[in-house]
């Protein structure tokens, strides 16, 4: 198992959101997990044009591929997150607000969030990259 250390150094501001600024990982693998989108096994979208839905389907596909490497939450040392509207940013950090500590209950990991035009698909609200330690 890897030994990840989730902080907040002194000499920078407390994050505004549900992240912290540093995750370091003494780990023998690392697993990068391609940005992970709202569909189901299937393909298909999961609540278009409902971003609460979307964000609970690309975790969900998260934890998927995390346990597919046998992996959880707790191996997590990075995110980067795509929005496609601006105002899904406050819904956004709600969400991670409510989700994150039952996922992180030592501190989120670091996530870099992105406001863009689009995704590969117009239906796609988010879209969400992960990196872990094995």
């Amino acid at each position: 198992m890897a030994d990840i250390k989730i902080f907040n150094p002194a000499g920078l501001a407390k994050p505004p959101g549900t992240y912290t600024h540093i995750a370091r990982a003494k780990t023998q693998e690392v697993v990068f997990i391609a940005g992970q989108v709202p569909s189901d096994t299937s393909g298909t979208t999961v609540g278009k044009g409902d971003f609460e839905k979307q964000c609970a389907q690309v975790y969900a596909n998260i934890h998927a591929a995390l346990k597919s490497v046998g992996g959880d939450w707790a191996n997590v040392v990075q995110f980067t997150s795509f929005l496609v509207r601006e105002q899904d940013a406050a819904a956004f950090r709600a969400w991670r607000g409510r989700e994150f500590p039952k996922m992180f209950p030592g501190g989120a990991p670091p996530n870099t969030l992105l406001i863009i035009s689009r995704l590969a698909d117009p239906d796609y609200l988010l879209e969400v990259q992960t990196i872990a330690a094995l």
